[in-house]
């Protein structure tokens, strides 16, 4: 897929961010595309193709975002962050190796924005129950590694949408006049700091900030498949645990969805 031939919005601040990454990995290769079906797809549709080289991809418009479960993530330009990051990181193939890995990038970049931001398992940024962000982590082989797409989708303000659930609001309620470039800065080196780390010393390292950080830890609960429950943190493996009348149940399941009771919908919808 080639690059929508138009000019960019933004003047994006590439030596400095070039700067901020090559300490982190020096052999990081950056773009930034007016357009774009989706950078996950992107990247991974070139790792498929054997072409799996550490890449920053951004986009400031998205004509495909995509969520978790295959949920469409909405782009609007000059309201949104839209980026991912390709690279292999230095854990072993096996799927158990990367437990958490999505819990650890959410810690990375709540670290980055502000004390505030709260982080929803499996992989939502919040603030005040209301959302920020999202992150959508995909792999695939490539050759004898294992090749990881880190996609994270940041409002800047307010999305434009009517019917969100839960509410989304923007950054710039924490951070004013922060735009997408000087977010991007802020947020991409902690990212890759992150992962670097996580292949180092795995979801461990990450634990106590993720708790500290926890949305759901004390809540009623309830699954997307209708079951109900008490949130009362996740275990050392990154799984979410709910205890109920059968005693305390690991979720693992990223398929499904989980909201506080006292966020009832009307809309039927889930986050």
């Amino acid at each position: 897929m080639k690059p929508v031939a138009e000019a960019l919005l933004y003047d994006w601040p590439l030596e400095d961010l070039r700067a901020s990454c090559r300490s982190i990995e020096p052999a990081l290769t950056i773009e930034v595309w007016p357009e774009i079906d989706s950078t996950n797809s992107e990247l991974m549709r070139r790792a498929r193709a054997g072409h799996a080289a550490p890449t920053l991809l951004v986009a400031e418009r998205q004509t495909l975002g995509r969520g978790r479960s295959g949920r469409v993530w909405h782009a609007d330009p000059k309201r949104s962050l839209t980026f991912s990051i390709g690279l292999t990181p230095p854990l072993p193939p096996e799927p158990r190796a990367w437990s958490g890995l999505s819990l650890a990038v959410g810690v990375a970049v709540a670290g980055a924005l502000h004390p505030e931001v709260g982080l929803k398992w499996p992989n939502d940024l919040w603030w005040r129950d209301h959302k920020l962000g999202g992150i959508l982590i995909e792999t695939t082989q490539v050759g004898s590694q294992r090749y990881a797409v880190v996609g994270i989708g940041l409002n800047l303000r307010m999305p434009l949408q009517d019917a969100i659930d839960p509410p989304g609001v923007g950054i710039d309620a924490l951070l004013p006049g922060l735009d997408a470039p000087g977010l991007l800065l802020r947020v991409a080196p902690a990212v890759l700091a992150g992962l670097q780390r996580f292949g180092r010393e795995g979801l461990g390292a990450f634990l106590d900030d993720w708790r500290a950080r926890d949305v759901l830890a004390g809540r009623a609960v309830r699954l997307s498949d209708g079951r109900v429950g008490k949130a009362i943190g996740i275990d050392a493996d990154g799984a979410l645990q709910i205890e109920h009348a059968g005693g305390i149940e690991r979720i693992e399941s990223a398929s499904l969805s989980v909201r506080p009771l006292d966020m009832a919908s009307p809309l039927g919808l889930w986050p």
